[in-house]
């Protein structure tokens, strides 16, 4: 624990619930729609921003980080890919998307599929978003235990209680621009400690790869392409189908704000992974003690960067965290306003505080089970994979084929979300789920699924649309 660290930790949350405290205001809260789609306001650069921000968390700062020590560079660009591949597909759906402009990814199922989907997605939504939530917690957690007195567990504690603070105040207008302003910092503390390292410690890239394991300079590391595979796919999936980012897309100023910010979405994702991929490899070098899990936050030890540059890498992971967090709340709490209590309903008067009132309200039920799932897995990188291979088989090629395939039908929209949770269960509690992720198992017979049945069914046409709320 250090002053400057405190110092730095202090300012950034005060800046943040100074944001979020503003947009909270009534006035800037009117209705159910400026809590969830921000009333259709964001411009490109804060959509960038808050894209950037919520897909670029916990999971990479220290799960990705994990990964890229113990297996290499190389496989950790095969890690990232999935993001930069998703990307590029999502700027083609995101005139679509931002035209739909739908709250929820059920609410897009059950208006193309009919309401069995609808409850299907619903369930495979909230289990595989509450878990993304889940390991923020506890990234946000090891990060206050290192700036402050705090034990993981009570830092664990704190960053339930600021990450839902953020969420339940303003909705996505508070969430969308707490994100866009992390987004600076995150990208001021990585470069800043990439300087260092790189120009103090290992005397310039050419140390960097001289000095790099020879296992680690190979293609795949340490794993063959298959594990390979298995930790693009959920990654790819998730961007693709990720309701955070379909909300987000909706919430955009109009369709073509949509696609301009998913072009600064890929920009943005440069400037955060390269430098993740290079810190968390370079650490196997100039701190080759370090625990996986603290690969780069490691690094921000007197030892290898200056007192303000290692502060400012501890709190950007911070901010990494909080930000994706409250981003999953929120999305959380927009299934139980929309796809649950307020479902169906039409836009009236008596509605529209209560739709904020029951928003806020999920928020905090939401974190509780978050806080309660996380227990359950012995490592983030564990519950990571978990909740990205449920989501990314068993609802984004359900969610693919509503947007673009006229054939699909109800019934193998249903039975591929069935099928493809299903099988992610089975395959992580008896399968050899360390040698082949469940995803590499899961998305291709979820995919197989949907269109077998979808051909040998009568397709479905958009049967339940409803009003803006």
């Amino acid at each position: 624990m250090s002053v400057v660290n405190i110092s730095v930790l202090v300012g950034y949350l005060l800046l943040m619930v100074l944001v979020a405290a503003w947009f909270s205001r009534k006035s800037a809260m009117k209705d159910g729609e400026d809590f969830m789609l921000a009333g259709q306001s964001l411009p490109p650069w804060v959509l960038a921003g808050t894209l950037l921000a919520t897909f670029v968390g916990s999971g990479s700062i220290i799960g990705g980080a994990s990964f890229i020590f113990a297996n290499g560079p190389i496989p950790g660009v095969f890690f990232f890919l999935g993001t930069f591949v998703g990307i590029i597909a999502l700027s083609l759906m995101a005139k679509k998307v931002r035209e739909n402009s739908f709250h929820t990814v059920p609410e897009l199922l059950r208006a193309r599929f009919g309401q069995a989907t609808g409850v299907i997605g619903t369930i495979v939504v909230l289990v595989a978003f509450i878990g993304i939530a889940a390991y923020q917690f506890t990234g946000a957690g090891y990060i206050f235990s290192l700036i402050t007195p705090l034990s993981e567990v009570q830092g664990t504690l704190i960053a339930v209680v600021v990450i839902t603070f953020l969420s339940l105040s303003g909705g996505l207008k508070s969430v969308a621009w707490t994100d866009f302003l992390s987004s600076a910092l995150i990208v001021i503390g990585l470069l800043a400690t990439l300087y260092f390292v790189f120009v103090h410690d290992l005397g310039g890239f050419g140390g960097y790869v001289n000095q790099l394991d020879p296992a680690f300079r190979t293609v795949t590391g340490k794993l063959t392409p298959l594990q390979i595979l298995g930790y693009f796919l959920p990654l790819f999936l998730l961007v693709l189908g990720d309701q955070n980012m379909h909300q987000r897309l909706a919430a955009a100023q109009s369709p073509a704000s949509a696609r301009k910010a998913t072009g600064l979405f890929f920009i943005g994702a440069i400037f955060m992974v390269a430098p993740i991929i290079l810190l968390a490899s370079a650490a196997t070098i100039v701190n080759p003690s370090s625990e996986a899990d603290m690969a780069i936050l490691g690094l921000a030890a007197g030892d290898f960067t200056p007192a303000v540059v290692g502060a400012t890498l501890l709190v950007a992971a911070l901010a990494l965290i909080v930000t994706t967090g409250s981003s999953y709340l929120l999305t959380c709490s927009g299934n139980i306003v929309y796809d649950l209590v307020f479902r169906g309903r039409r836009r009236e008067p008596s509605h529209e505080r209560s739709q904020v009132v029951v928003g806020r309200i999920a928020v905090a039920a939401v974190a509780v089970l978050a806080f309660v799932m996380v227990q359950f897995f012995p490592t983030l990188l564990e519950l990571q994979m978990y909740a990205y291979t449920m989501y990314g088989a068993a609802v984004t090629p359900t969610v693919l084929a509503a947007l673009f395939w006229k054939r699909a039908s109800a019934a193998g929209a249903v039975a591929s979300m069935l099928i493809g949770g299903i099988a992610t269960i089975l395959w992580e509690v008896f399968g050899p789920a360390e040698e082949v992720r469940s995803v590499v198992i899961a998305a291709p017979i979820a995919i197989v699924v949907l269109i077998v049945v979808s051909l040998a069914t009568k397709p479905a046409a958009m049967v339940d649309r409803p009003a803006r709320v």
